[in-house]
């Protein structure tokens, strides 16, 4: 199945692993979404004389000799109604980061928008345990003269009770495009490393358990403290950190940008401030930092060997860190914040997120310090000036195809 306007196509495939997926182009910008698990191995960005994707392809996807979530990573992919390992909560399984991340889609339809000129895919998903009746509808969309990943999921509650969940955006960029010098940024205005206990015990040079006001201050195990928003070279160390998006923002954001290449690439979503009562809000910038630290499988390919993966989450979520729902559930907050959300029962509600990966001039060089929603823009601010990027912060062209593809299913 293929369609195309112009340069906007939209064309059903079967990638590595004969992975069904819909591959939605604009010109510039590659999208590939698979149906397993939503999983995105590839968003490129393809100039006059480049094409780089800024998705991390592990080397160990698609091992014949694993099965699971770990056998399709890749990429980005949401994370509902669990973000970490899996565990079970009111007497359900649920699998490490949800089954948004782990199931198959049903692929419903796709197509090209006559308004808007946008290529879209739908897909359905149902929960496989009725224990806990939630339905999602997901709709992905790329319009023609932005470099946007847009993705609106509709979480429907069919119980009789409301159900209290997590939701995140588990967002992993790799090389080519993350490199050494590449600068990090966020929303967030408050920060805490992972607490002990848990999975970075083994792994981390930050210190666990600890609130640090800014990227370049973070605290290490050693003593003294790390700028962390300048990405390092694979240095034998994971680690985990996240901040606390102020209530007051209308947009919420996490921004990686690499100097040498010119590229930045930008997760945005609704910001409490300009939440509507339908909105899912992802409270937290969650920094996964994998840099060397795993010398296990399959991060290394024997145990004790070593690690072979160099990437970098730039997560946004609803949760506490990324340990799981029950653990969510009994914290409560985080940092002052939510760290869970309710679905009323037989009612919905919607999270939208866009992912942008295009190029800038130099103003953005040193990192991007703040983002706000402009008309039809993104307007970042760096050390050197502003940049603006064609996209829509408030969704509305999103809304209106969610509208349209309604009567889908």
């Amino acid at each position: 199945m293929a369609e195309s306007k112009g340069t906007v196509s939209v064309t059903r495939v079967a990638e590595w692993g004969k992975r069904d997926a819909t591959v939605l182009e604009n010109g510039h910008s590659r999208i590939l979404v698979d149906d397993q698990g939503g999983v995105v191995p590839e968003f490129s960005y393809h100039g006059e004389n480049q094409a780089i994707n800024a998705h991390w392809v592990p080397w160990f996807r698609s091992n014949p000799g694993r099965d699971g979530l770990v056998n399709n990573i890749a990429g980005n992919f949401p994370c509902l109604p669990n973000f970490g390992p899996d565990h079970t909560v009111d007497g359900v399984a649920l699998p490490a980061h949800g089954w948004t991340a782990n199931e198959t889609w049903r692929f419903v339809n796709s197509g090209i928008d006559a308004e808007s000129g946008a290529a879209w895919a739908y897909s359905t998903l149902e929960s496989p345990d009725p224990k806990m009746p939630l339905s999602f509808k997901k709709i992905d969309a790329l319009f023609p003269a932005e470099a946007v990943h847009y993705t609106a999921i509709r979480v429907i509650n069919r119980g009789d009770r409301d159900l209290e969940i997590a939701a995140a955006w588990h967002n992993t960029v790799g090389a080519p495009f993350l490199q050494a010098g590449c600068r990090l940024s966020g929303a967030a205005d408050r920060w805490a490393t992972a607490p002990a206990g848990g999975e970075f015990d083994a792994t981390t040079r930050l210190a666990l358990g600890k609130e640090f006001p800014s990227l370049d201050k973070a605290p290490l195990a050693k003593g003294g403290t790390a700028d962390i928003s300048l990405v390092p070279s694979p240095l034998g160390y994971t680690d985990f950190t996240a901040g606390v998006i102020p209530a007051t923002a209308k947009l919420g954001w996490s921004a990686l940008v690499n100097p040498a290449l010119k590229l930045a690439y930008i997760c945005f979503f609704t910001g409490q401030a300009a939440a509507g009562p339908e909105d899912i809000i992802l409270r937290f910038n969650e920094l996964w930092m994998q840099y060397g630290g795993r010398r296990f499988t399959p991060w290394a390919a024997y145990e004790g060997g070593t690690d072979q993966t160099y990437c970098l989450g730039t997560e946004n979520a609803i949760s506490a860190y990324a340990n799981g729902l029950e653990y969510s559930r009994k914290v409560k907050t985080l940092l002052g914040a939510p760290t869970t959300v309710i679905i009323p029962a037989r009612s919905e509600r919607v999270l939208r997120y866009g992912t942008l990966f295009a190029p800038y001039e130099s103003a953005l060089d040193e990192g991007i310090r703040t983002i706000e929603p402009g008309a039809s823009k993104l307007v970042c601010a760096g050390s050197k000036g502003t940049w603006s990027f064609n996209a829509d912060p408030g969704f509305g062209a999103l809304k209106k195809l969610e509208t349209k593809t309604a009567s889908l299913g």
